[in-house]
C-alpha cells in the first residue's frame, strides 16, 4: 500500500497570502489613525501606505513636518509606537510597522550606512573596535545590516536604553 501526504503548497499559499493581507489591513489602520492625527494637529500631509518585506510601511509627505520628527527623530519614533497600538487595537496581533515622516527614515538610513562604512574602516586602520553613539532599535538594525555585507568587519550591541550602541569589530578579533 502506498501512502501519500498532502500536499502543503496550499496552506503555504494560503498563510502568504493572510500575512500580506494583514500587513496591507495594518496600513490602511495606520493610514487612517496618522491621517485623524494630521486633521487634530492642523498638518497637511499625504499618506502614502506600502508593504516592504514582512512589514507595512507608512509615509507622511509633506511641507513643514518636522514638528513630527523632532530631534534625532524621538517625535517620530513615539508616533510610531503610538500608531503600532492602535494598529494592535484593532487586529490583535503585534505589528512591525514602520512610519516615515517627511523622508526622514530615507534620508538617516543613508547617513547610518555612510556611518557604518566609516567606521568598518576606522576599525581597519587602527586595529581596534570602534564604538558608536548611542542609537535607536532602527537605527543600530541599518547599521548592522551595513556591517554584515562588509567581509572583515562585524558589529554587536552593547549596553541599556537609552545608551545602547553599535561596535564594530575586525572579523577575526
Amino acid at each position: 500500500m502506498t501512502e501519500t501526504r498532502p500536499s502543503t503548497a496550499p496552506a503555504a499559499t494560503e498563510s502568504v497570502d493572510e500575512d500580506a493581507d494583514l500587513l496591507v489591513r495594518e496600513g490602511d489602520i495606520a493610514g487612517d489613525y496618522i491621517e485623524r492625527l494630521l486633521d487634530i494637529l492642523d498638518f497637511d500631509g499625504d499618506i502614502d501606505m506600502d508593504v516592504e518585506g514582512d512589514r507595512a510601511v507608512v509615509a507622511v509627505i509633506g511641507e513643514e513636518l518636522d514638528p513630527l520628527i523632532g530631534p534625532r527623530g524621538s517625535t517620530l519614533d513615539a508616533l510610531q509606537e503610538l500608531t503600532r497600538l492602535a494598529v494592535v487595537q484593532q487586529t490583535g496581533v503585534r505589528s512591525r510597522l514602520m512610519l516615515d515622516v517627511g523622508g526622514y527614515r530615507a534620508k538617516r538610513r543613508q547617513e547610518l550606512v555612510a556611518i557604518a562604512k566609516n567606521a568598518a574602516e576606522q576599525a581597519r586602520s587602527i586595529g581596534e573596535p570602534v564604538k558608536l553613539s548611542p542609537m535607536n532599535p532602527f537605527e543600530r538594525k541599518v547599521v548592522h545590516d551595513a556591517i554584515s555585507a562588509i567581509e572583515d568587519v562585524r558589529s554587536e550591541s552593547e549596553g541599556e536604553e537609552p545608551e545602547r550602541r553599535v561596535v564594530v569589530h575586525l572579523q577575526n578579533a
